[in-house]
């Protein structure tokens, strides 16, 4: 009889990885195919709230590359905003190879089995397992997690594609050069239509990249090459990642027969901020926690996933995609009402490190950039 794995996990990222470990701290057999060869270069900005350390017992500090406790504004990189962010604990920076490399071998030590360089090419559901062929082999397992991001097949394969998302468009690089003020990141919102530009430190590095949400075409590298000179950098020579983003647009069923979508696969990047990586840690998180129940039996606990995650996680993103409707319908505006504040960098820091949510601000925020009084302030 071929071996039947309790769950097989495609994808070794945040979401991935982070279902991997929690199963496998459980007990249950699990097995994780990533089709790239670890630790790869992922493109990704990699800010990370430490709330995250509560969902592991792992020490993540080799995984974090620098930690921010200021940010800096500009429009059109001009008037210039400095803040604080005035945090219990500063925001994270990691580097995805780094750091997903550092979730996935934790997942090892668990228990968890790893193939990596293996690319899923098909997967079928027969007789109460799946059934998963690669081009390397085929495994088996009572248990599916897709986690194969914004590009991969398996939410398309289940069914699932069809998921309240807004499409994004994102371009980073990373130009090594010594980082000046290693503990603040830079955001620019004048040059980009729904969208912005960061500078996030890393060690010895900066990570510079630009993002759209929402529009099917537009240049991202003009503004990221002036950005880039801007700190007196150049992209000669540099390589230029460009990605797509799931942004979240509304509640989507994220399970089927045997099956469940965690992290970016499950759209559920913040459609303000982009924030992805602590997202895609939650929802692996719940989804282990649903298969574990769904092991002893309880019925619901799939369809339980799906809700959890409205519940726990698109309550506070809808208010988000307000925030950010409002706000790309004015930038200008919303920059000089809401950014230029001193309490809109502590609100927004507490947001990306998990200590508020964004039910809790949202409304406020809102009615300050519709009151007709934000014309005089």
């Amino acid at each position: 009889m071929p071996l039947v794995h309790d769950a097989i996990v495609i994808g070794a990222g945040p979401g991935g990885g982070s279902a991997a470990w929690h199963l496998a701290r459980r007990g249950h057999s699990v097995l994780v195919i990533e089709k790239q060869l670890l630790p790869r270069y992922k493109p990704c900005g990699g800010g990370v709230g430490p709330e995250v350390r509560g969902w592991f017992d792992i020490d993540f500090t080799p995984a974090v590359s620098a930690m921010v406790d200021a940010v800096r504004y500009t429009w059109n990189m001009g008037e210039r905003v400095d803040a604080p962010l005035e945090l219990r604990e500063p925001l994270w920076m990691v580097r995805r190879d780094e750091f997903d490399h550092h979730l996935i071998t934790h997942a090892v030590n668990q228990g968890a089995t790893l193939r990596t360089g293996e690319s899923v090419q098909s997967i079928a559901r027969d007789g109460g397992r799946w059934t998963v062929t690669t081009d390397q082999g085929v495994h088996h397992a009572r248990l599916l997690i897709g986690a194969d991001g914004a590009k991969g097949q398996t939410a398309k394969w289940l069914g699932l594609a069809k998921r309240e998302v807004v499409i994004g468009g994102a371009i980073e690089i990373e130009v090594n050069a010594p980082v000046p003020e290693p503990n603040v990141a830079h955001f620019e919102f004048g040059m980009v239509n729904n969208g912005y530009l960061w500078n996030f430190p890393k060690k010895d590095c900066h990570s510079i990249g630009i993002g759209a949400w929402g529009q099917k075409s537009v240049d991202l590298r003009t503004p990221l090459a002036a950005y880039t000179r801007y700190f007196g950098l150049s992209m000669d020579g540099v390589k230029q990642h460009g990605h797509p983003l799931l942004l979240w647009q509304g509640n989507s069923t994220l399970h089927a027969d045997g099956a469940m979508l965690c992290g970016e696969a499950a759209g559920i990047v913040d459609p303000f901020t982009a924030e992805g990586i602590r997202p895609s840690l939650f929802t692996g998180m719940l989804a282990a926690e649903a298969a574990a129940a769904w092991f002893t039996g309880d019925a619901h606990a799939l369809a339980a996933y799906s809700e959890r995650v409205a519940n726990e996680h698109g309550r506070d993103m809808k208010w988000a995609a307000r925030v950010a409707k409002a706000f790309y319908a004015m930038p200008r505006l919303a920059y000089s009402v809401g950014i230029t504040r001193p309490s809109a960098t502590r609100t927004m820091g507490r947001l990306l490190t998990g200590e508020i949510k964004w039910h809790e601000v949202a409304p406020r925020a809102l009615a300050r950039l519709v009151s007709p009084r934000s014309l005089l302030s």
